[in-house]
């Protein structure tokens, strides 16, 4: 059914209430098919290591496994060509089709992203499970939408529900899956998304705790909370993971590139070399493989010194560039938080070492640098700081958490540094040609924007803004009451504009509008 203009409007308010029963259906599906992947990716860690330890000391097996892994490296490539969307993380090709500028389709992206996943993890390439399982759930959203015959202003919310399903269950996180739904994927607050994405990521949870278990995702404890005598190394471990984050954001784009160099690559090709890859990296330091959650184990519990901190680091950070790089299914969300925990790691040795840091609070640094790598990679402090404290089980390092965060997010954002995801969104839609493939269709689109102080848009008055084309001025609303904009309605910061425009011009109009709202005159 077509949704005009009307029906678009009537529709939308009465959206709070509507949304909070789909996204408890969205939270219901999404979580149970976060959970099989979650599951069957438990199961490929556990099978790999059993095939590690079969083919130790054996030239014959080890061959075999290489054997093996161009295998997976074919089929793999096989599912990339089927769907180019399910290449990469996957968070940004949500964040591209919420904003109107990509499309996908959902029957081909579950199942084509659940087995990528499986597969790429299966050999031991250094991915994450959250980017997968943020696309997958979001993918759910839009089949429940599509199902329920929905128009495209509620599939993105159904999409963003899908998006905070996905990594609540992902890493046992329903706070942090609400704020990255709504700060990274959806980047806007309202009442309406916000009791909906909660509603779906507190069921997820539920549902993924009630068969997994209420473990928090890092088994360690933290003994002792760090004194502020302490705080000023915060500010200097901020600076250090402000630098690295932005060198860790170079470093994936630039592997993309050198896989993208020679003409005789193709989408298998380059997968081949990053499964091989992992090969050689099971013979030399089988550590690094997979997503790295072993890693964490044997540094809070002390088993590593510097040295090898230090060596393991590099090993990751070069495998996870060459594993992403390849465009195998996978996210770097999980690999970067192993990464910071090193960094961390690494930093409170030294402490130790030069500035007599007591070596109880080194399990704090641990904790405190994966929130700080996070937010200097991402660019989103607060999901990092909730994400941290939940998957530890650990209340009582938000203030050094926030501390370490703004300091990263300052750092790398004097150096310039762009978020990864949306830098990452940007090659996507270069690979387009900057355009939003063809979907059909032609429904109206209704858009939430928020006038900030500084912005273009304060002060003037509605007929004095030059407005993008195609894009209609439906509802203002202004200390929490909806007012209908005039043409001598004069903008404050703080309003919430309305906007409604055809399915097709939805990305144009959407950074036409964020440039007007939110960037400072």
């Amino acid at each position: 059914m077509k949704k005009n203009t009307s029906y678009t409007i009537k529709r939308a308010r009465r959206l709070p209430v509507i949304l909070i029963g789909e996204g408890l259906l969205v939270g219901a599906a999404g979580g149970l098919v976060v959970l099989l992947y979650r599951l069957a990716l438990t199961f490929a860690g556990d099978a790999l290591n059993r095939l590690l330890a079969l083919i130790e000391g054996d030239p014959l097996r080890t061959a075999g496994w290489f054997a093996v892994l161009v295998l997976l490296a074919l089929i793999v490539g096989k599912l990339v060509r089927w769907e180019p969307m399910i290449s990469g993380s996957g968070i940004p090709q949500v964040e591209g089709e919420i904003q109107g500028k990509l499309s996908e389709k959902w029957k081909r992206v579950l199942p084509a992203k659940f087995l990528g996943g499986f597969l790429c993890l299966l050999g031991g390439l250094s991915l994450g499970r959250e980017g997968p399982s943020i696309q997958l759930g979001a993918m759910t959203g839009q089949g429940v939408s599509r199902l329920l015959d929905r128009g495209k202003t509620e599939e993105k919310y159904l999409m963003t529900c899908g998006a905070s399903a996905g990594l609540a269950a992902a890493f046992h996180a329903p706070l942090a899956g609400m704020m990255f739904a709504l700060e990274e994927i959806h980047k806007g607050f309202s009442v309406s998304i916000l009791i909906s994405v909660m509603t779906a990521s507190v069921t997820a949870d539920y549902i993924s705790s009630h068969i997994i278990g209420l473990d928090p995702v890092f088994q360690f404890r933290l003994e002792h909370v760090l004194p502020q005598n302490y705080y000023w190394m915060l500010i200097l471990l901020g600076v250090i993971l402000g630098v690295l984050g932005a060198f860790y954001n170079w470093m994936m784009l630039k592997a993309q590139e050198l896989y993208k160099k020679p003409a005789f690559l193709n989408e298998t090709g380059r997968l081949v070399i990053a499964f091989l890859a992992a090969g050689i990296a099971a013979l030399v330091m089988p550590s690094v493989l997979g997503s790295g959650n072993n890693l964490i184990v044997s540094l809070t519990e002390g088993e590593m010194g510097l040295k090898l901190v230090l060596i393991t680091f590099a090993a990751k950070l070069v495998f996870s560039a060459v594993s992403f790089g390849s465009g195998a299914p996978g996210g770097i969300f999980f690999p970067l938080l192993i990464l910071g925990a090193l960094i961390g790691g690494a930093f409170s040795m030294t402490g130790v070492a030069l500035f007599g840091l007591d070596p109880v609070y080194i399990n704090n640094f641990v904790l405190l640098a994966m929130a700080g790598y996070f937010t200097a990679i991402v660019r989103a402090p607060i999901t990092g700081i909730i994400l941290l404290f939940e998957m530890s089980g650990s209340v009582s390092q938000m203030l050094s958490l926030a501390i370490v965060s703004v300091a990263a997010y300052i750092t790398a954002t004097l150096l310039r540094s762009e978020p990864i995801y949306e830098s990452l969104l940007g090659r996507i839609l270069e690979g387009q040609g900057g355009r939003k493939a063809a979907s059909g269709g032609g429904q109206k689109v209704l858009s939430e924007f928020v006038v900030m102080g500084g912005s273009p848009l304060e002060g003037q008055k509605v007929m004095d803004i030059d407005w993008p084309d195609n894009c209609l001025l439906v509802s203002l609303e202004r200390d929490g009451k909806e007012r209908i904009p005039r043409g001598k309605t004069e903008l404050m910061a703080g309003d919430k504009l309305t906007v409604m425009t055809d399915e097709r011009d939805a990305g144009y109009i959407h950074d036409k509008l964020e440039n007007l709202c939110y960037t400072s005159i």
